[in-house]
């Protein structure tokens, strides 16, 4: 049976690679350091938060059922509550630079109760940051800052410093995650137009009746991006949210449906997903100022 290994402890994970613990709460390692490596083939559970800028591609990465898109010269990122199945080649040395901390390190400071606005931990996690030479000089070097205040004797500022450097590495990781979407723009307009057709054919082909309202997760999974990532990158690309823009093509149908159809109110929210017609009058007449019968009689 394949091990499942919980990492719950900084203390535990130095352990696993044989590394020196220096804080209880936060570690540093590089690849070129350590004295020995994971199973080839393991599952890990997070219970810490880790970054890690993969020189080389050493194998897969799967969260959930989806492959983690990683390539060299790229860093990936894992949450608590995350679970990572890795495939490890043993022919390739390993060539990685990775941060790890407990959600302990955080609590009660200005990072702790910013902590999600980092979305790359929440891609769940299938969609790594694409890094160009500069911004891993600079990924390295605030590494390098937090590795130094470790090995130094700790005092009243310690933890304070360590937050920090934290903080300044999530910010510029935010910076290239932003970045990925202009530079990444073909694949995300490909994507979008993949969404567009997922829609029509989620309407036309009578899946609502089935299966409800249509929701991000439903699409995100046949993107194979998770929700917050897919998110991100329609209101980057359209200026709005994901759950705005199905909702738009949901009034775009429902208008449809009215002037093209003799069918009630009733039956027309049922036919878009609805359990109640009066959700449905109610979402109708935020969009377009008016209720659905009030728009068909407009139209005689």
């Amino acid at each position: 049976m394949e091990e499942i290994i919980k990492l719950d402890t900084v203390g535990l994970y130095n352990k696993l690679y044989g590394v020196e613990t220096l804080h209880p709460l936060v570690s540093v390692v590089d690849a070129s350091e350590i004295k020995q490596d994971l199973p080839a083939n393991v599952t890990l559970n997070y219970g810490l938060y880790a970054l890690y800028l993969k020189q080389t591609k050493c194998g897969d990465l799967r969260y959930g059922r989806q492959l983690y898109d990683y390539q060299e010269g790229t860093v990936t990122s894992f949450a608590p509550g995350q679970v990572v199945e890795v495939r490890r080649d043993t022919n390739v040395r390993p060539q990685w630079q990775g941060l790890v901390f407990h959600p302990d390190l955080i609590r009660g400071t200005s990072l702790g109760q910013d902590i999600k606005q980092y979305s790359f931990f929440s891609y769940a996690s299938n969609e790594a940051l694409h890094l160009s030479d500069e911004e891993k000089s600079i990924y390295r070097d605030c590494l390098e800052k937090i590795k130094m205040e470790l090995a130094r004797p700790v005092d009243k500022h310690s933890r304070r410093l360590i937050v920090r450097n934290i903080e300044l590495l999530l910010d510029y990781c935010m910076r290239f995650y932003e970045r990925q979407f202009v530079t990444r723009s073909k694949v995300n307009k490909d994507i979008l137009v993949r969404f567009e057709e997922q829609l029509d054919a989620y309407f036309q082909g009578g899946r609502p009746q089935s299966e409800g309202l249509p929701t991000v997760k439903y699409f995100a999974d046949r993107m194979n991006l998770s929700p917050n990532y897919f998110g991100d990158l329609v209101k980057k690309e359209t200026g709005r949210t994901a759950q705005e823009y199905i909702q738009g093509k949901l009034i775009e149908v429902a208008k449809q449906e009215i002037l093209g159809s003799s069918r009630s109110v009733s039956e027309i929210a049922y036919r878009l997903g609805f359990q109640y017609p009066q959700h449905f009058t109610r979402i109708f007449k935020k969009s377009v100022g008016c209720t659905p019968t009030g728009y068909r009689d407009l139209q005689v």
